[in-house]
């Protein structure tokens, strides 16, 4: 009987899905139907007002376009009676009564403040990940936002470039399971829950890898590299069914993103068959002026819509243009009615003609359940670098806590960068967490030493020096102003600001344990830091309730499971340096000779001519996928189903972990793939499947991973995307710069 079960069970499933794939199927129709029948109603005018973005000043003004039909979006507007007020105008006082779409920057939290977007990624868990977004879209969407610009998903392996704080760092395969996880919680089950908000794959494409680390500046990215790397993510979420994708400002070996038909068409619309609406950054299409790549706004209109850009956010060069560009054939009526197709389709799919209107007033807001759901997300997103001695957690000997530093009480700061909305009054610091969390067990002493993080006037250091010599344990914390990272925030100097690095220093002078806590926007490189600590905590900007999460750590409530998403250089002039680098001719070797024991009057290869940094070798501080525990754990017995594989098996490994320590802990598994010889050369290693394991103290459990050897796949020398034969090396372990291996091969069919 069981298995007969079974079998029906699974024909009721099939027959679910079916009906469920029919219905879907119908009511995409039913849309389609609804836009044409639409469509055909507007005017021109009417058409490239849908295409008009526009971040309203005044409201009076706003009004009047919008009876006129020539808006078709709305930025910043957070007062729901006033986006009432605007959509009641839209949708009964325009001749065809179209809704508005209302949008924002909902990054990282609406008002409840999540860790930025690479604190996040550093959980390696997309479930916390998906339910962060959710709570975002929640908050917003009860303020009538139904559009956010997130996920930013550019692979980002430089520092310097202050928007790193948006990604999810620098590894393709992350990006992309982290921002499918954003868009799955933004957009929900389905766009027309009146809770769901559209999500915007941004930057499209290669923003990330801007020269030099600043921020708008050119890339130089082949299709080879922009396919295997900064691609794939944006193809996640294009699967996804992510609503909206953004141009970004950069130009790549020459053409700007706005206009570039081959990423907009060739790739999002031809190959990826994507039916979502492609809006520009802030004025990247007036922009093309400034490159050089445009005379002036009627020619940016141009080629913007040429290239398949759908909506212009805020510069009006369509709006203003278009209708002149058309009747010289410059533009074609097919090219403005698919791009309002595009448009239109969203508002239907979002449920605007049906429901336009938010409730009001609503209470969502900084709910109890939202502010755990974000505290979950910022334990889980600290990353242990070290614990000497054991340092951490506190124990009961510790009878008295001097907390030090400009970020243990910076309630601002530690939002972190693109916070419109949140509220500096709701965010729980470390200092007042740990006084009213445990307080009660410790007495605790607190000097800022410094005012803020550049600070430099040192006049406070003594202060904090006396109240480490009072106390049994310091924390001290540091990090950077929210100001310091995000857009147009980029730095040379990736060092700790101001005076903070003499401020530990000094601490540690005192004998006392140091256990220093980083909360910054990026990868900071913190080498001197980490060798006077006794312990060092990093905490990507943690959001509202970062202060109870560091507090629950420090005292060994919460065990530490963070891992780095991006690779910490140990000097400025490592960068950039990720871990999927490939070999070169000359690889490093672990022994090279570094600066201070070359001999005097060397010869000229005595340095053994590899590839690496005389002063810094070619290791970094840490590597990618790096974080420790309050405990430990122990890989053994990897084993392969089979190590002779075609492209069309599934690659099926086992291993046992075990939990060798005496507390409880969490451990983020990573398993790495090198493709040892390609037809072009091949990243040193790949990340291809990460997971997180629970374990009590001393237990065990087997682990089984599967990786179909399709998605071994690349663009290779032919730029076609296939499997390529040959002989591969895979590893699972703790991180990307160590683990167990074994070696397998895939042939030719």
């Amino acid at each position: 009987m069981k298995p007969i079960k079974l079998i029906i069970t699974a024909l009721i499933s099939v027959c679910i899905g079916g009906c469920s794939s029919q219905k879907e199927l119908q009511a995409d129709a039913a849309i389609e139907n609804k836009v044409d029948s639409l469509l055909n109603q507007m005017t021109l005018e009417e058409k490239l007002g849908q295409m008009n973005q526009l971040s309203p000043w005044n409201f009076e003004d706003l009004a009047k376009r919008v009876r006129k039909g020539e808006v078709g979006s709305i930025l910043n507007m957070v007062n729901p009676e006033e986006v009432n007020k605007i959509q009641k105008i839209a949708v009964e006082e325009s001749r065809l009564g179209i809704p508005l779409i209302v949008s924002r920057d909902v990054i990282h939290g609406y008002k409840t403040i999540f860790p930025i977007p690479l604190g996040q990624a550093a959980t390696f868990n997309p479930e916390v990940v998906k339910e962060g977004a959710r709570v975002a879209a929640i908050e917003a969407s009860a303020d009538g936002i139904r559009w956010t610009f997130a996920p930013m998903i550019d692979v980002s392996r430089d520092p310097r470039w202050g928007r790193i704080a948006e990604s999810c760092g620098e590894d393709p395969y992350l990006n992309a399971i982290m921002g499918t996880a954003m868009i799955k919680g933004y957009q929900g089950d389905s766009l027309n829950d009146p809770t769901a908000i559209a999500a915007c794959a941004k930057h499209f494409v290669a923003y990330g890898a801007a020269e030099g680390g600043r921020d708008y500046n050119s890339t130089f990215i082949p299709e080879r590299v922009l396919r295997n790397v900064y691609l794939p993510p944006f193809k996640a979420a294009a699967d996804a069914g992510c609503a909206t994708f953004m141009t970004s400002f950069n130009d790549n070996d020459g053409v700007p993103s706005t206009a570039n038909s081959f990423v907009l068409k060739d790739v999002l619309r031809k190959e990826w068959k994507y039916d979502g609406i492609v809006v520009t950054d802030w004025a990247s299409a007036l922009e093309m002026v400034n490159h050089g790549f445009c005379t002036d706004g009627k020619d940016a209109a141009e080629k913007s819509v040429n290239a398949g850009v759908d909506m212009e956010m805020v510069s009006e060069t369509f709006i203003q243009n278009l209708k002149q560009s058309i009747a010289e054939n410059k533009v074609s009526i097919e090219t403005i009615d698919n791009a309002v197709r595009n448009i239109l389709r969203l508002k239907f799919r979002l449920g605007l003609f049906d429901n336009p209107y938010v409730a009001t007033p609503q209470t969502v807001k900084y709910a109890e359940k939202h502010l755990q759901t974000a505290k979950t997300a910022a334990e889980q997103s600290v990353i242990l670098l070290k614990n000497e001695n054991q340092t951490l957690p506190f124990t009961d000997k510790i009878k008295t806590l001097a907390v030090i530093g400009p970020m243990a009480d910076a309630p601002y700061e530690q939002m972190g960068t693109w916070v419109f909305d949140g509220e500096k009054e709701h965010t729980q610091t470390p200092l007042i967490a740990i006084k009213k969390m445990y307080g009660d067990k410790v007495k605790v002493l607190f000097e800022k030493g410094l005012e803020y993080s550049r600070d430099k006037n040192t006049a406070g250091i003594a202060r904090a020096v006396s109240a480490a010599h009072q106390a049994d344990a310091v924390v001290v914390f540091v990090g950077e102003e929210s100001i310091l990272s995000g857009e147009a925030h980029s730095l040379a100097n990736l060092n700790l600001q101001g005076a903070q690095s003499q401020l530990i220093k000094e601490l540690a002078a005192t004998g006392k344990p140091v256990v220093t806590v980083v909360m910054a926007g990026r990868q900071l490189v913190i080498a001197d830091e980490v060798k006077v600590s006794d312990a060092v905590l990093y905490s990507f900007h943690p959001g509202t309730m970062g202060g109870p999460a560091i507090a629950d750590i420090l005292f060994g409530k919460v065990n530490p499971s963070g891992k780095t998403p991006v690779t910490f250089p140990r000097m400025s002039g490592q960068v950039p340096i990720y871990y999927a680098q490939h070999k070169t001719g000359r690889p490093a070797n672990p022994t090279e000779m570094l600066i201070d024991e070359i001999p005097v009057e060397a010869g000229q290869t005595s340095v053994g001519c590899r590839s690496f940094y005389l002063d810094a070798g070619n290791s970094p501080l840490f590597p990618f996928g790096y974080g420790l525990s309050y405990t430990t754990f122990e890989y053994s017995n990897l084993s392969l189903a089979s190590d002779k594989l075609t492209a069309q098996d599934t690659l099926s490994i086992s291993f046992t972990l075990k939990n060798t320590g005496k507390y409880d802990g969490t451990e983020v598994i990573q398993l790495y793939v090198q493709d040892k010889v390609g037809s072009v050369t091949r990243p040193v290693k790949e990340l291809k499947r990460f997971q997180r394991v629970t374990l009590k103290a001393r237990e065990s459990t087997q682990v089984s991973l599967s990786l179909p050897v399709s998605e071994l796949a690349f663009w290779g020398y032919d730029m076609n995307y296939t499997v390529e034969p040959g002989d591969f090396t895979l590893w699972v372990g703790t991180n990307s710069a160590k683990g167990l291996t074994k070696d397998f091969s895939v042939s030719a069919l």
